[in-house]
């Protein structure tokens, strides 16, 4: 299985920080941002890894990760996301170096307190389609929001105003080769963008989805309130825990 780490967009909700830079280099307490999710890779074993940028400063990533020697990598791969065409299209640049292998995606504004490690092997045991991973959240209306039908995910809603689950569906993903011809089928949605959510639904609809609650805090940190909270949690209890 091979990671992708997407990290494009122009953080517009976190302005002005991010009139100078992309948002995934603003610092969470003492890394930066960028470092999370890669370390959320690593963790669970996967070393083959791509990172999806895009924007004025897509070459200070170069700069700060070079091959991933931080994190033990022997090498790093980038790829470059033109404009603002959503995560499944920046997903898409992702198909060539997947080369019909799993993936795990994680976006790169995502954090976690312990790992996916379970999740990643439960994922190779199941061979086919998508898992995704759940977190009970206080705001589920920011964000895809899955309805449960006893054990099984029934559909994804993006962003409801009236949310039918507490849970959030988290910037953590598995699929198996077959998402990159899905995301060839997508239309943008209203905001113009191909959507991930569009993609988890294709896998529902095929009976190809299963899921995990992720176990220990996780955060995104694309709001000025929620890159406050991501930095008080590193700082109090740590981040990508192995135990």
């Amino acid at each position: 299985m091979k990671g992708v780490v997407l990290a494009g967009g122009l953080g517009t909700r976190l302005s002005p920080l991010t009139r100078v830079t992309n948002k995934h280099l603003l610092p969470v307490y003492n890394k930066p941002m960028i470092y999370y999710p890669i370390q959320t890779l690593v963790n669970a074993g996967i070393r083959e890894i791509l990172l999806v940028t895009g924007g004025n400063s897509a070459g200070d990533f170069l700069k700060l990760l070079g091959n991933g020697k931080e994190f033990g990598l022997r090498h790093l791969n980038y790829t470059y996301q033109e404009g603002e065409g959503g995560i499944a299209d920046a997903l898409r640049l992702a198909e060539y170096f997947a080369d019909g292998e799993p993936v795990c995606v994680v976006l790169g504004d995502n954090l976690i307190e312990r790992n996916i490690l379970q999740a990643a092997r439960a994922f190779r045991e199941q061979k086919r389609g998508a898992k995704i991973l759940l977190k009970e959240v206080k705001d589920p209306q920011r964000f895809g929001v899955p309805v449960l039908e006893g054990k099984h995910v029934v559909n994804i809603e993006e962003k409801p105003h009236n949310p039918r689950s507490p849970y959030a569906v988290t910037g953590i993903y598995f699929y198996d080769s077959a998402v990159f011809e899905i995301i060839k089928t997508l239309k943008p949605s209203g905001r113009g963008e191909l959507e991930i959510t569009d993609v988890n639904n294709a896998y529902i609809r095929a009976g190809q989805l299963t899921w995990d609650v992720l176990e220990g805090w996780w955060t995104d940190a694309g709001t000025i309130e929620s890159l406050f909270s991501a930095n008080q949690l590193v700082a109090e209890t740590g981040a990508n825990k192995m135990e």
